[in-house]
């Protein structure tokens, strides 16, 4: 009878227990939860947070997280790297030797929190942390320093720390987007290859770092208790992310996620359950993600052929135009796939069976192989007709860009005015994709038929405002401005002489010669900057002069020199760019002691992508046409930056070849300079192998004949001589850390041997080179470079 009795009252009072246990949110080693439909959580104190398992991806699915109690969305804000989801009866247990443990129904481990020293107890936070503390309540780890895609107030992010996405609204896997405090201090997003967690060039950046003076640089990232996210520089100052009028005061909750779009955006939350506002937004990064994106590294905002268009709240829309269809219809934002894909085998479509799907403010524009400046519609769409690699063809004021598949950046803009022709099989009348095009077009006739009526009631007006416009352009034309000539867009500061014979201390620090110009160090409101200074008495300075702020003024990449400004001071020419702490590759390369392995294999990479950008990224192509080490130079953390574009020959889009006469620098010299014949992005091509042989074996391209080993003079004869003979040990003088990684060693010097062909043909693009770098695609053996030297 008193057995009954107890467990009676055990009965009655074991849940008060159990809820008084959890009323300061502690749990004890030992304490687990186990996966079901009603199972109860561990809560912080205030029951604001709770860490749980909560039902995804239908009823059968559970994610170990921790999420927002007290609101009717549950939202999560955190769990595991990599989003493991778990059948029902699986378990999550507080040990005592690994810290949390969660195991399937099986008992197999499928997380850990991480081996630790001896668990006293956890806590669920009030802050949504959930830490474990050991012997001497000291903290052994805690979920703040391990966020999934979303920070909390009093959460901090260090110097290399990162956040990822998810794959999708449903899919809590890593996904293509990151968030990342980097070295330098830069806040950045950039997607990544899924598979090898590469990362692609960024599609936004807070500028945060500052190489000329690193006690600006950001420090940390920092979500302070109000809700304020901000950059906390060296110095002690601040970066606001959260503009201080947009913030929402009052009892509300703050979170910052980058959600599985890839936009960066602070929600706010009221605390009070009854109020059914949801989540609202105080900002998102960036703006326009549709438009953010520069470069061919990755697909976009969207995947490969997909359509990417602004909807509400800032957030990409993805579509397949019409004449697509999506590779997985489960996710609207990955591939989309052509329903013809052209192909140049014979028993190919004919041209007569072929014709085209036409779209309106649709376009691609990283994807073309071929430009025809100027051209009509007719002969553009005939080009792409006749054309088997021909997929799509745009057409735009004049301009034709043949593409092929896949197309990347796709991006839906009114204001470019161009129409897209996607190649597809007559007879398929009705092929699979979006309804986008159609939109597209009666959007286009309703804002031209808006515009006539407007511009039709508006003549007087308009040329009362073109009359203002001629006299204040008459008037900025006649005053000595702070910009740089017209036609130029660019925000480069403008100096006079004077200013930098001052910023010099009278041209005193002399950093380097060339055949153009000397340059100088100098300071610059307490900034260092280099100033090259043009040779007022060569003949081509003056074209230099103009040939480098031109193009340097239309280039931004992380891997070129940037120009911050320029001196056109009566017969003064001189330019001003960043400073690079750690001098020319030519020093680090050929200095007493060897430099190690992986900088030097990062500093080839980074040529590479340097070079690609100026080949196939830039709004006007450019041949740099002097790559060597001493035009690449090293910023603090021995980046690569190209450097020195006063022999750039700048071709027009409707051009790939040009003729001029010989340039470069003896060893790197491309042979086709000495056959009189056109010149494309080959030479430079040419170059970057040489570069590349002396990168890897850290020789001079060209050496004094000492020894007597005539063979060893010229380096690419000395690597084809060493890659035949299966020597690579001689090539790089038994360096340990390269021969550590013979299988690398080995397809860097095949790409080498591959870039200095004799015949133009053969080398690779830059693009491949840089694919072939990093192991994307496979290298093939080279033929001899030089077949026709005896």
């Amino acid at each position: 009878m008193l057995r009954v009795s107890c467990l009676i009252l055990l009965t009655i009072f074991l849940p008060c227990l159990v809820s008084a246990q959890q009323t300061d949110g502690s749990v004890r080693v030992g304490a687990s939860l186990t996966a079901a439909p009603d199972a109860r959580p561990w809560l912080s104190s205030s029951g604001e947070f709770a860490f749980g398992f909560q039902q995804v991806q239908g009823d059968d699915r559970f994610l170990l997280s921790i999420w927002y109690d007290k609101i009717p969305e549950k939202t999560i804000i955190w769990y595991p790297e990599g989003g493991p989801t778990v059948s029902a009866g699986s378990k999550v247990e507080l040990t005592n030797g690994s810290g949390l443990l969660l195991s399937d129904p099986r008992g197999r481990n499928v997380w850990t929190s991480g081996p630790v020293s001896v668990v006293a107890y956890a806590v669920m936070n009030d802050t949504g942390n959930f830490m474990i503390f050991g012997n001497g309540s000291g903290k052994i780890w805690e979920s703040f320093n391990f966020p999934a895609d979303t920070m909390l107030p009093t959460q901090v992010m260090e110097r290399n720390g990162v956040i990822y996405s998810k794959m999708s609204k449903g899919n809590f896997s890593r996904g293509r987007f990151q968030l990342r405090l980097l070295q330098d201090g830069n806040l950045v997003l950039n997607t990544r290859d899924v598979a090898s967690g590469y990362a692609y060039t960024d599609y936004y950046a807070t500028k945060t770092n500052d190489p000329v003076n690193e006690s600006n640089a950001g420090e940390r990232l920092f979500f302070d208790s109000i809700g304020y996210l901000y950059i906390l520089r060296r110095n002690g100052k601040r970066f606001d992310l959260t503009p201080k009028q947009e913030l929402p005061f009052g009892d509300y909750y703050h979170r910052v996620t980058l959600d599985f779009d890839g936009v960066f955006t602070q929600y706010y939350h009221p605390k009070d359950p009854t109020d059914s506002s949801g989540w609202g937004v105080v900002w998102s990064y960036p703006e326009n993600i549709c438009l953010s994106f520069h470069g061919t590294e990755d697909s976009g905002a969207c995947g490969f052929n997909n359509v990417c268009s602004l909807s509400h709240g800032n957030r990409p829309k993805c579509e397949c135009p019409k004449g697509f269809s999506l590779v997985d219809p489960s996710n609207p934002y990955g591939d989309c796939k052509p329903y013809f894909f052209p192909y140049c085998q014979e028993g190919g479509p004919k041209r007569d069976a072929l014709d085209f799907i036409e779209l309106y403010d649709i376009d691609w524009p990283y994807a073309d192989y071929v430009i025809m400046n100027p051209t009509s519609e007719t002969d553009c769409k005939s080009s792409c007709l006749n054309d088997c690699l021909c997929g799509v063809a745009i057409y735009r004021g004049n301009k034709c860009w043949k593409k092929k598949f896949p197309l990347s950046n796709g991006k839906v803009d009114y204001s470019l005015g161009v129409k897209a022709f996607v190649k597809f099989p007559k007879g398929d009348v009705n092929p699979p994709g979006s309804p986008q095009s159609s939109r597209a077009k009666n959007n286009r006739q309703s804002l031209i038929i808006v515009g006539s009526t407007l511009l039709g009631t508006s003549v007087f007006v308009n040329l009362l405002l073109i009359v203002a416009i001629c006299a204040g352009m008459f008037l900025i034309y006649h005053n000595k401005t702070r910009q740089l000539d017209p036609g130029v867009e660019t925000n480069l500061v403008r100096f006079t002489y004077k200013e930098l014979v001052k910023a010099t201390n009278g041209f005193k620090d002399e950093l380097g010669k060339g055949a153009f110009g000397i340059v100088y160090k100098g300071v610059i409101r307490t900034n260092t900057v280099a100033v090259k200074k043009l040779y007022t008495m060569v003949q081509d300075g003056e074209k230099e002069f103009r040939t480098e702020v031109n193009a340097i003024a239309r280039t931004h990449h992380k891997n070129l020199v940037q120009l911050l400004g320029f001196c056109d001071d009566g017969d003064e020419r001189l330019l001003v760019y960043e400073y690079m702490s750690n001098g020319t590759l030519a020093s680090f390369l050929f200095g007493d002691m060897r430099s190690g392995w992986n900088p030097r294999c990062n500093i080839a990479l980074g040529t590479a992508k340097g070079l690609s950008y100026l080949h196939e990224e830039c709004s006007t192509q450019i041949i740099h046409c002097d790559i060597k080490p001493q035009n690449i130079l090293l910023d603090e953390y021995y980046n690569a930056r190209i450097s020195d574009f006063g022999l750039a020959k700048l071709l027009t889009m409707n051009q790939s070849r040009t003729n001029t006469g010989i340039r470069g620098t003896k060893g790197y010299v491309a042979p086709e300079w000495f056959r009189n014949t056109p010149v494309t992005v080959m030479v430079d091509v040419y170059s970057f192998g040489v570069l590349l042989l002396e990168i890897i074996s850290c020789r001079k391209s060209v050496k004094e004949n000492e020894s007597g080993d005539e063979y060893a003079a010229i380096l690419t004869d000395w690597a084809w001589d060493c890659y035949q003979e299966k020597r690579l040990d001689l090539f790089v003088e038994n360096d340990s850390e390269a021969l550590d990684n013979i299988k690398k060693l080995r397809s860097f010097l095949m790409v080498g041997l591959w870039c200095v062909q004799e015949n133009p043909s053969l080398r690779p693009s830059m693009r491949k080179v840089i694919q072939m770098l990093e192991g994307v695609v496979e290298v093939n053996e080279p033929p001899c470079p030089f077949p026709f030297v005896m």
